[in-house]
């Protein structure tokens, strides 16, 4: 990225018609490429709901190139904008990122040392929200650079949404009962899933000797009972004791594969709840070689990790659905850390961890939560869904009592980076277009949804997040962006905030949030946006807004404040010296301002946010800070704007985010007056 102290950053006018913050610089050094040269165009993987785009360039040194998305459906004559694509420029994840970062040692006197070493391509990248399921859709893309454009500027391409996975129709049809059933069955029956899924089982050395039985296309019917093997019992030649045929590891090793068109579908038969009881193994299902295999109505319980899907380095499954199940007292529900892992749709279910549901406690900040029973908080449960891949789903979710909710790997550098962080990525292994939305989390020990280790085009949107202590959402890191939290409710963040920027991710877009919690994002990160947000604070951090940032073309405007009484230190927007677009050597500025007029005349930023406060609600209360351990409900809330109050008609247009606004512009905050709040949780 080109630095020249001559230069000063201005922020150009909102594009109102893309809802765009575009920053720009007034000169280059000679040697600067300024006009857009356009280089290979992808479409990612397909989501239910969003569609993702790449496209690689050279030039425009002065960032002041955009790209302009147009989309309508197949046959439809008017055209929709979306919002322009996001620039990446060179930005760096990772160390060494100057002094002071990493961190200093520790007090226990270990020293953290940040493991990413990547630098972003120049690129655009973006995503077209909110779409239909199983439709498709015409989009367009347009390069527009004051400087001229070098190569075809203009793009146009067909891309088809992800239809909801569904059983097959036509394959066979299988009938599994639990030991000891005595009334009729339905042929062909089979006593436990391992002798329908395969010719037959055994609870001996012959456990894995059967060949497979079921294809793609087939679907097993589980009939209601609890599915609990005697897995230390050899033989099962015990008359009055269940034997299912698992190993004594009480592991069901499924290896059969289905396609996409037909899955091989295991799911309740309609007649009573079906639970499968792990017996407190490890892992009950084991899906590490068997792609699409489809899971509904069932209850899994007792076990460790109740669906491994992918093991970093080692193998992993694409095509996994889980459906209206409930999944509860286990270690963890979904883990996935393999970097092929494809097209996961886990939707509509309840997931029940093992933390305390009757009070918050955290594993950090001793001099907060050291004095209460308990302290540090145990991993009980350390997250209901961690996944890594592409064209994931996670939708409609109940997420309560965890460490943390819903997930992205971390996992570390996109496969293929070489170790100068230079990105020589594998195509199919970038972390990229994954969706977690309408789902409702409660009760997180830590965070409610991490984007952590995200590359391009991860969302999180339409979330609710109630009680967490370690930041409702995260972005550590992300690696290149753009990662959308968007439309998003969060409210008792306790100790950590609304948004933890860490380890110095890259292209964080935060739209449109209602954040009770102040916005505490000092990371640093690098290529930061915040528009139309309302962030109220709740006393835990003196500043409601503290932007750390390695570049100076971050924006924040358009949003509400809510600050926190008799506070000198209400924005904090750590930056390097204006005039430089990026310095990830020296050592950032820290600047403080008490108000907002200051704050926004010193930076530029936030001219157009407004202040507020709780009455901008329907009904919403100050979380009580003298009682960190409270959990709050859902239903003592309402969270929509207030007739009349500052938030009505403040924001900016965000095309595909807030199209249905109701006013003269779009409300701050998640929801919009006069439209339906969003369903939370299972449909």
């Amino acid at each position: 990225m080109p630095r020249n102290v001559n230069c000063t950053a201005r922020l150009v006018q909102f594009a109102l018609a893309l809802g765009a913050v575009t920053l720009s610089f007034c000169c280059a050094p000679a040697s600067a490429q300024t006009a857009t040269t356009s280089g290979e165009f992808k479409v990612e993987r397909p989501t239910l709901v969003s569609l993702g785009f790449d496209w690689w360039i050279s030039g425009d040194d002065n960032r002041n190139a955009r790209v302009d998305v147009t989309y309508r459906k197949k046959d439809e004559n008017g055209w929709h904008n979306a919002l322009p694509l996001m620039r990446l420029q060179h930005e760096r994840i990772g160390s060494p990122v100057g002094p002071g970062y990493p961190p200093p040692p520790a007090s226990n006197g270990s020293m953290y040392v940040n493991p990413f070493n990547y630098v972003t391509p120049n690129m655009f990248s973006g995503s077209i929200l909110n779409l239909q399921p199983d439709r498709d859709y015409e989009c367009h893309f347009v390069i527009v650079d004051p400087d001229g454009v070098k190569g075809p500027r203009e793009k146009t391409v067909m891309v088809h949404t992800r239809p909801e996975p569904q059983p097959a129709a036509g394959g066979h049809v299988y009938h599994v009962y639990p030991y000891g059933y005595k009334g009729q069955k339905q042929e062909p029956a089979f006593t436990g899933l391992l002798a329908a899924y395969y010719m037959g089982s055994n609870h001996s050395d012959h456990s894995n000797a059967f060949p497979p039985r079921v294809q793609p296309g087939d679907t097993i019917l589980v009939h209601s009972g609890i599915y609990k093997d005697n897995r230390t019992h050899y033989s099962g030649f015990y008359p009055n004791e269940a034997a299912y045929g698992t190993p004594f590891d009480g592991t069901y090793y499924l290896t059969v594969s289905g396609t996409p068109e037909k899955p091989i579908a295991i799911k309740s038969a309609g007649d009573g709840e079906v639970i499968f009881d792990g017996d407190g193994c490890q892992n009950l299902f084991n899906l590490l070689a068997a792609n699409y295999n489809y899971f509904e109505g069932i209850t899994v319980r007792n076990t460790n990790v109740a669906f491994l899907l992918g093991l970093k380095d080692v193998i992993g499954a694409s095509g996994f659905t889980l459906k209206h199940s409930r999944v509860e007292d286990i270690g963890r529900a979904i883990q996935d850390d393999w970097s092929g892992s494809k097209d996961f749709y886990i939707a509509d279910n309840v997931f029940v961890g093992r933390h305390d549901p009757n009070k918050l406690l955290s594993w950090w900040w001793p001099a907060v939560w050291g004095k209460f029973s308990g302290y540090p908080a145990p991993i009980t449960s350390e997250y209901a869904v961690k996944l890594y891949g592409q064209g994931h789903v996670v939708a409609y979710n109940s997420v309560m009592n965890w460490h943390d909710g819903i997930d992205v790997a971390t996992y570390g550098n996109p496969d293929g980076t070489s170790s100068g962080g230079t990105p020589h990525e594998i195509e199919d292994r970038v972390p990229v277009s994954i969706d977690f939305y309408n789902n409702d989390i409660y009760n997180m020990a830590d965070n409610c949804i991490e984007l952590d280790g995200g590359a391009r085009n991860v969302r999180a949107f339409r979330n609710r997040c109630i009680n967490s202590t370690g930041g409702a959402f995260s972005a550590q890191p992300i690696f290149g962006g753009p990662a959308y939290f968007f439309q998003n409710i969060v409210y008792n963040t306790t100790s950590n905030g609304a948004v933890k920027i860490v380890d110095t991710p890259s292209g964080v877009l935060v739209y449109q949030n209602t954040f009770v919690g102040e916005a505490h994002a000092n990371g640093p990160g690098s290529n930061e946006h915040y528009l139309n947000n309302l962030i109220l604070g709740d006393g835990w951090f003196e500043p409601i807004l503290a932007v750390g940032t390695f570049t100076n073309y971050s924006s924040s405007d358009y949003n509400g404040f809510g600050l926190n009484p008799g506070v000198d230190d209400n924005f904090e927007w750590i930056s390097p010296e204006f005039g430089v677009a990026a310095d990830y050597k020296n050592k950032l500025v820290a600047r403080h301002y008490k108000t907002l007029g200051e704050y926004s005349a010193a930076t530029g930023q936030d001219k157009h946010s407004v202040l507020l406060d709780y009455d901008v609600f329907v009904y919403v209360t100050k979380p009580d800070k003298s009682d960190p351990q409270r959990l709050y409900r859902v239903d003592d809330f309402d969270f929509q704007p207030k007739p009349g109050s500052a938030a009505i008609d403040a924001g900016v247009a965000l095309p595909t985010i807030n199209d249905d606004y109701t006013g003269k512009g779009p409300d701050l905050g998640a929801y919009e007056l006069g439209k339906p709040v969003p369903h939370y949780g299972p449909r």
